[in-house]
């Protein structure tokens, strides 16, 4: 296995960390049905359709 041989700067560890934390944003794409952002593959929070169905329904007054 293969074993460094300097320990990585701080400034190298930083810069790691972070892109990790870019990389665990979470990606939205506008939902077909209302237009609002959502998360893909995943019931739509605003309007609550996912592929074309109404999983559950949403109050518009609260």
């Amino acid at each position: 296995m293969g074993v460094p041989k300097r320990k990585p700067s701080r400034s190298r560890q930083r810069m790691r960390r972070a892109y990790n934390s870019v990389l665990r944003l979470p990606q939205l794409s506008p939902c077909p049905q209302c237009g609002e952002p959502a998360r893909p593959h995943r019931v739509c929070p605003a309007c609550g359709y996912y592929k074309g169905r109404q999983i559950f329904t949403t109050t518009v007054g609260d």
